[in-house]
């Protein structure tokens, strides 16, 4: 596929899209979506190396990853640097796939994730946030995972358990409890209560716990739930020391309550609040006259479950404190919540005199905390779950699944040119319109599914327990729902979308792989004229080219001698006679096909088996020329000398020994040699073509015109042709520049006493005007292409017996 049928391939693409050549990780084409994130020009992404736009070291090992065919399809996050040297932060999937028969390519699709991490950045923040809010609570608190493994505490927790200084700098979870036992006074029941509380996930426990230190704790024990589920526990430590002393105490307390700023108060033997502070008034809208005579049951009963509050009462006369989160309401109806603690207060015979309720305000906690949920589990713009609730729900679709032998549908949906609305009417726009485009879709699932949003515009719908038929139904109703207009002020327009659309088990038993299928599903319908569904099907596996792929491939090409040497006639245009021949290789391999020197070559000169490939093609080349000589058929054989060859110290023994074994006059062979091969260590080349010279050898230069050259090396290196490059003749005679180059490299090389010829000549109109610039020679498809050996011999060698045929052998 050409360059510009690529460009054109990916062109309607929304998101970023480079295509890649699987061999030398050159840029082929480039969307304009590509251009816009990167900030280059347009077509200025063309012909460059992929690793150019690498932003990190590990970016170049991720390459090389992809090169060595390590996976079909690798996906990575990594940096890209901008045109005006910005880094932005994106997501990459690189796949290498077959183009045609003979060629493959890597597609690589690139995502701006900048938005997302700045969303990230923002909820970490709020977590540092919610530590300090932890930090500044006036209760010691410990927190644990389901198994007791220590997840975080407060220093207040350390000071009350007197924590010496190395257990707080290192994590040893058995050290910490060790201290705690240590400093229990009563160990025996406090182990029971802790294997009680550890053998029910859902228990709320409170006791009071006497340390050796003096001090009297109050412990409230709570499960830990995210989303439902218990994920741990919140131990909550309140030194009670001073709340259950005896009466004098609390007169004392009394004193001063009236300034505190928790919510306080007291009642009576009976629960029945005799007085209140301030701040109570402050947090419930009640005075201290409304809230006389009414009991704890009466004021904890308005909001909360009753039979809960008859709980908690029945603890705190049993166990002497409560301490816990109730929701309850306002005077003006408001609800608020509040961490309350409830202390029995009783005199030296233990009978009860008071009880004392602390409350403080935990609303703003519990909504920071709540957002603090949404952001990392939601989606910041629609309110849809994102990719890590996604990730999650998906999994217990598995799960649940795997359990039942029953199957789900994953949905992957992207909108039909959504990038035009964000182009034309802004960003603002556009997100009003996945807002409603959100609402769509949430009537178009069951309670039970999930619609998520993984970024810009593509969303993604699991249909728990669907099969096949249900995720058709639900597709048909997505397509169905969008084409009823949008009317966003005033305007009225059609959003479409293009789904894709995988099954579990079928499809893939992992997250990735069935996210990964419903995407290149989704492609599938974009390719096809959007607007529509697919299902994913499976394709065959091919094998994907690879740069350590083909070198291995080269090697084993080399050992079991799977190259082959093709020859093409060269002509003299003066006479029409075929005077040589150029030697050219090639591979098939079983697994890849037929493999374009272009390709392999750069590979073969990287990793240094150009070497022995140049000296099989070297003995093959002029065992073969010797032969046709031999037979009466005087012909020059000219082939290509790679940089690396022509620098080994032997290339020159090299030559002569091969042609003395071979007993072919050396100058029945040419040497092509490249400018960029010359312009290497001039003084060592310079030596080494004089004695190729002075053997007999002809030198001529390969690619004339395409290198970086020096017209001084004309005239100094014992050259004796130039070869103008295919590239300057594909269109002569129409093109003025190549016309121009074509006559001046002519007209230079006769005013050097040097000969000329033309590759790739493909049409008479090409071969008249270069016989008109007085061009001595030509080869190319027009003649004849490259044949093999036997091919040659058959169709140009057996025909100069014949005395009719005008196509003879120059000498």
């Amino acid at each position: 596929m050409k360059p510009h049928q690529l460009q054109a391939f990916i062109e309607g693409m929304l998101e970023a899209v480079i295509l890649v050549d699987p061999i030398n990780l050159r840029i082929l084409a480039a969307n304009r979506s590509a251009h816009q994130l990167l900030k280059v020009p347009e077509n200025s992404l063309r012909d460059k190396g992929i690793v150019e736009l690498t932003a990190a070291p590990e970016d170049l090992f991720f390459w090389e990853d992809v090169a060595a065919g390590l996976s079909e399809s690798i996906y990575s996050e990594t940096l890209l640097e901008c045109a005006d040297k910005t880094m932005i932060q994106v997501e990459r999937r690189v796949k290498l796939v077959r183009v045609g028969m003979d060629t493959s390519i890597f597609v690589v699709a690139i995502r701006d994730r900048s938005s997302q991490k700045q969303t990230e950045n923002e909820l970490e923040k709020l977590i540092a946030e919610l530590r300090a809010t932890l930090e500044s609570t006036a209760d010691g608190i410990l927190v644990t995972d389901l198994n007791g493994s220590i997840r975080s505490y407060n220093h207040l927790f350390a000071n009350l358990w007197g924590l010496p200084d190395e257990l707080m700098t290192q994590r040893d979870d058995l050290a910490i409890y060790a201290w705690m036992d240590k400093s229990m006074i009563d160990l025996a029941h406090y182990s029971e209560r802790l294997d009680m509380i550890a053998r029910s996930p859902l228990m709320e426990a409170s006791d009071v716990l006497v340390l050796r230190s003096g001090k009297i704790l109050e412990r409230v024990t709570l499960p830990q739930y995210a989303r439902g589920r218990p994920i741990g526990r919140v131990f909550s430590f309140r030194d009670m020391t001073q709340k259950i002393t005896d009466e004098a105490r609390l007169q004392l307390a009394a004193k001063v309550f009236e300034s505190s700023t928790d919510a306080i108060f007291v009642t009576d033997a009976s629960q029945k609040i005799i007085t209140s502070n301030p701040s109570f008034e402050t947090l419930c809208s009640y005075t201290e006259l409304e809230m006389r005579q009414k009991t704890l049951r009466d004021f904890f009963g308005q909001e909360s479950d009753i039979t809960l509050i008859d709980q908690l009462l029945d603890k705190l006369e049993q166990e002497g404190s409560w301490e816990g989160e109730l929701w309850n309401r306002r005077k003006d109806g408001s609800a608020y919540l509040a961490m309350v603690t409830l202390v029995k207060v009783q005199d030296e015979r233990g009978n009860t005199l008071h009880y004392i309720g602390f409350l403080k305000d935990r609303t703003e906690s519990h909504a920071a905390k709540q957002k603090i949920e949404e952001l990392a589990f939601s989606d910041a713009l629609t309110g849809l779950p994102n990719r890590l609730l996604l990730s999650e729900r998906i999994h217990q679709c598995i799960t649940i699944s795997s359990r039942n032998h029953s199957t789900f549908a994953l949905l992957f949906l992207d909108l039909d040119h959504f990038k035009q609305i964000n182009d034309a009417l802004g960003h603002p726009f556009g997100d009003r319109v996945l807002l409603q485009v959100t609402e769509r879709l949430q009537r178009c699932v069951r309670q039970v599914d999930t619609a998520a949003r993984l970024g810009g515009d593509e969303f993604i719908l699991l249909l728990h327990e669907a099969d096949a038929n249900g995720a058709e139904i639900c597709a048909q109703r997505v397509l169905e729902e969008l084409a009823v207009p949008f009317n966003l002020d005033g305007m009225n327009f059609t959003v479409t979308a293009s789904i894709g659309i995988a099954l579990y088990p079928d499809d893939g038993t992992s997250m990735d792989d069935l996210i990964k299928n419903a995407d290149s599903a989704m492609y599938h319908v974009k390719e096809r004229g959007r607007s529509d569904f697919r299902f994913y099907q499976r394709q065959m596996n091919i094998g994907l080219l690879s740069r350590m792929k083909l070198d291995h491939a080269m090697r084993q090409a080399l050992e079991h001698q799977l190259f082959r040497l093709h020859y093409q006639p060269q002509i003299n245009l003066h006479t029409g006679d075929i005077f040589g021949v150029e030697a050219l290789l090639r591979w098939n391999d079983k697994d890849l096909g037929e493999i374009s020197p272009s390709q392999f070559i750069p590979i073969a000169e990287e990793s240094g088996v150009i070497v022995p490939i140049g000296q099989w093609v070297i003995q093959h080349a002029i065992r073969q020329a010797a032969q046709w000589n031999q037979a009466g058929h005087v012909l020059r054989m000219g082939f290509n000398v790679s940089a690396l060859q022509f620098q080994q110290a032997n290339f020159v023994d090299l030559i002569a020994t091969t042609l003395a074994e071979n007993q072919l006059s050396p100058d029945r062979i040419e040497l092509e040699l490249t400018e960029s091969v010359l312009m290497r260590d001039v003084d060592e080349n310079l030596r080494k073509l004089e004695s190729l010279a002075k053997l007999g050898v002809k030198l001529s230069i390969d690619d004339f015109g395409t290198g970086y050259s020096s017209l001084s090396y004309l005239k100094r290196f014992p050259i004796h042709k130039l070869k103008i490059d295919r590239s300057f003749v594909d269109d002569l005679p129409q093109d003025d520049s190549d016309v121009a180059i074509v006559t001046a490299i002519i007209h230079l090389a006769h005013a050097l006493k040097l000969q000329v010829i033309a590759e790739g000549v493909e049409t008479e109109d090409q071969k008249e005007f270069l016989q008109a610039m007085h061009c001595d020679e030509y080869q190319g498809y027009l003649f004849s292409p490259a044949i093999s050996a036997e091919e040659f011999e058959q169709k140009f060698l057996s025909k100069i017996q014949s005395p009719d045929c005008q196509l003879r052998v120059s000498s």
